[in-house]
């Protein structure tokens, strides 16, 4: 096997390393808004039961003081009336609501899309493969690895892609680094799919 300082493995991987920082915070990002997602629909369906038991309370005492004398009557036209500006607020205020919906269920379409990519394939390189599951060999500067059991071994790769494509330019590029036995593998869930040709 090649030598390889530590210092040109890890400035192979600062950018995978970056790419993670940025999921993560993503990810956190998406918990928060997910959070806040649930909190604001609790809050809507709170509000419509508030103004639909508003609603039927005040038809309720209108329709039930309509049979009065026509000085009741005329109280209740003036009662009517301050319903009739509380349903336009009520209005108002439910498509604010509807317009908050449409915003957080952007963010939650995001979430869906980002748990449907990480039951995606990936691409990594592997460059070493070793019999007992020896980690220590790693630096712990490097969290862009994976170690996967692929039996009898435990295989050892570097780096995560979306593309074939992106994992073969790495591969070349570690194959000038010295790394000749270094191949492209696909994983999905964890574990390895298939050996993937290198060119």
């Amino acid at each position: 096997m090649p030598f390889i300082e530590e210092s040109d493995l890890l400035d192979l991987h600062k950018d995978i390393d970056k790419a993670q920082i940025i999921n993560e915070r993503l990810l956190d990002q998406i918990k928060f808004k997910n959070k806040d997602l649930r909190k604001l629909k609790l809050q809507r369906n709170v509000l419509l039961s508030i103004s639909l038991l508003f609603i039927v309370s005040v038809l309720a005492i209108t329709s039930y003081t309509a049979g009065f004398s026509s000085k009741n009557a005329l109280e209740n036209q003036n009662n009517l009336l301050v319903s009739i500006d509380s349903l336009d607020a009520i209005k108002t205020r439910i498509d604010n609501l509807k317009l908050q919906n449409q915003e957080l269920s952007l963010v939650h379409e995001f979430y869906l899309a980002k748990a449907f990519l990480e039951k995606e394939k990936i691409y990594s390189v592997q460059i070493k493969s070793f019999v007992d599951n020896n980690v220590t060999l790693a630096s712990e500067a490097l969290t862009n690895t994976l170690f996967v059991k692929t039996n009898p071994f435990y295989a050892y790769s570097l780096g995560n892609f979306e593309t074939l494509d992106e994992a073969r330019v790495f591969r070349k590029q570690l194959v000038q680094m010295g790394f000749e036995d270094a191949f492209v593998a696909s994983y999905q869930d964890g574990k390895r799919v298939q050996i993937e040709d290198p060119y």
